[in-house]
């Protein structure tokens, strides 16, 4: 059975700083893509920043040159660095995951969330 650990949320004022880690544990043969959602309430769902297998990013548009998100294989996660953090990032984020696992159908598993708020 696979499981994604996030971590890192907090409360912090306007211009600071978080890093967001997911870590995945379990049979896994191979971790395709990674990535975080956040949701706001009374909002939808959004995809944040996702990395793939070979390295490839993508970023929403609100936090391009803000957010970085990177990998570490050896250890099966993933990291999610907000720097100059709003406000409006306020949100509770998931960690999401495509993983190909042994004994299992399932590939899409996502991590319990962590609430990250920004004050002004």
């Amino acid at each position: 059975q696979v499981q994604l650990q996030d971590s890192g949320g907090g409360l912090v004022q306007a211009g600071g700083s978080l890093r967001l880690s997911c870590a995945a544990s379990g049979r896994i043969i191979s971790i395709n893509a990674m990535g975080w959602y956040r949701q706001a309430p009374g909002k939808q769902r959004e995809l944040v920043a996702k990395i793939t297998f070979e390295g490839r990013t993508t970023y929403t548009d609100s936090v391009k040159g803000r957010f970085t998100i990177s990998r570490d294989n050896a250890e099966s996660t993933a990291y999610l660095q907000m720097n100059s953090l709003k406000p409006e990032d306020t949100a509770v984020y998931y960690c999401n995951a495509d993983i190909s696992a042994y004994d299992t159908d399932e590939y899409d598993y996502w991590g319990q969330g962590t609430q990250v708020t920004v004050s002004s």
